[in-house]
């Protein structure tokens, strides 16, 4: 079957054929190809959006005062909302989905170390908000808060790289004291988030800066995970819970959402895997589209070649060749060039994937980001195109060598 003579022959019909090669092979290489790129395209979408989330929590709600808009059990209207430890004790024991829970504080305030000095926004935080808001610190550059920090009120700060250029210069900012409203603090740590613009940036113990810059009591923000909720429509509905909850707390009429402002990242998360997953579906539709208009091409062209060749099927016959031999040789050719054309529009389509990325890892704000296909689905795909041209090739072929010689031989 694979033996020298075969090959021989394959490769002289090729030759003799240039053309019925070339549109056999192209539209192989094309069906694979693009197959690959809308893939490839769909998959750095959904990079680039899932990038937008960073490594937060997907599962995090935060949540804050704001003025009421309307009057309620004799209270007038624009009234201020603040939050306070009752919140907190809210969510401990009437609200069984809130996993880890943070109390929030935040002030903006002139720092200065040496020479240098910058307006900073300072908040206050408990050592979960690391988890929560993925926070990541620097190699080499210190630690995040811990439960001592918070127990004995310490004046520590973790600072971002940005801070940190602006005070520090090149120098290395951990275990240096730099100077918060006439309060000197000593830098722990210097982090790194994903979040919006590259403002300078410090966070403190939350008893800290409660202690120092507040009553005490007041909260600014309260951020929590949530457990055990999947799809929008339990998000709503924890969500229309949870108001309630507050709005009896505070004293809030039941239908007044402007008095509380809720950030549900879930919520967000949910939707946009909702959007995306249509639009994925969309893609893989169009990629299955492509790769049938290839087997198709595939198809037509190998019907065509069987018919060209039945007159020099019934002379081999002729002259004493076995059906099956003939009918081998033309299926091995058949997987021969689908399998190197297949192979070649995977290799383009995979490099071209794998050139774009390279090219995007400098662009962070892009909305693509890593757009690459996986090799074995690219390879499943040409194996279809493989078999799909060996079945399409096969029953032709079969009906040819089954002719008697003198038949074959009288077709035109």
């Amino acid at each position: 079957m694979f033996d020298r003579e075969s090959w021989l022959e394959i490769f002289s019909t090729i030759k003799k054929n240039k053309l019925r090669t070339f549109l056999t092979g192209f539209s192989i290489s094309w069906g694979i190809f693009m197959f690959c790129i809308l893939l490839s395209a769909g998959n750095g979408l959904r990079n680039g959006m899932l990038d937008r989330f960073g490594s937060r929590s997907v599962n995090s709600v935060q949540f804050w005062g704001r003025r009421t808009s309307i009057p309620h059990e004799g209270l007038p209207k624009h009234r201020r909302i603040n939050l306070d430890e009752k919140d907190v004790a809210l969510l401990k024991s009437r609200v069984p989905e809130a996993g880890e829970i943070v109390p929030i504080t935040e002030k903006y305030l002139l720092t200065s170390f040496e020479t240098y000095n910058t307006n900073c926004d300072f908040t206050g935080v408990t050592p979960e908000f690391m988890q929560i808001n993925g926070i990541k610190i620097i190699d080499n550059q210190g630690r995040w808060l811990n439960s001592m920090d918070m127990k004995e009120m310490r004046k520590v700060a973790v600072i971002n790289k940005r801070l940190r250029e602006i005070l520090f210069k090149d120098q290395n900012p951990v275990g240096k004291m730099f100077i918060v409203n006439n309060l000197g603090y000593t830098v722990i740590g210097v982090f790194e988030e994903q979040s919006w613009g590259n403002d300078p940036k410090a966070y403190i113990p939350f008893s800290t800066a409660q202690t120092l810059y507040g009553d005490g009591k007041t909260i600014d923000d309260i951020a929590f995970t949530i457990n055990g909720l999947d799809t929008e429509k339990d998000n709503e509905i924890f969500e229309e819970k949870f108001r309630a909850k507050l709005a009896v707390l505070h004293h809030l009429a039941p239908t007044d959402k402007r008095a509380i402002g809720i950030w549900n990242q879930l919520q967000n998360y949910l939707q946009f895997l909702g959007i995306f997953n249509g639009l994925s579906a969309f893609i893989w539709i169009i990629g299955i589209g492509t790769l049938l208009a290839g087997i198709i091409g595939v198809s037509n062209i190998m019907l065509i070649t069987v018919k060209e060749r039945t007159r020099e099927i019934g002379i081999r016959k002729a002259l004493g060749a076995r059906p099956n031999t003939i009918l081998t040789g033309i299926l091995m050719e058949s997987v021969f060039i689908t399998s190197v054309f297949g192979y070649l529009g995977m290799f383009l389509g995979v490099g071209l994937g794998e050139l774009v990325s390279g090219a995007l890892e400098n662009m962070p704000e892009s909305p693509i980001q890593n757009p690459t296909i996986a090799v074995p689905v690219a390879a499943g795909a040409m194996l279809v195109l493989v078999v799909s041209g060996l079945i399409a090739g096969y029953f032709p072929a079969w009906k040819a060598v089954n002719v008697s010689p003198v038949e074959a031989m009288r077709n035109e």
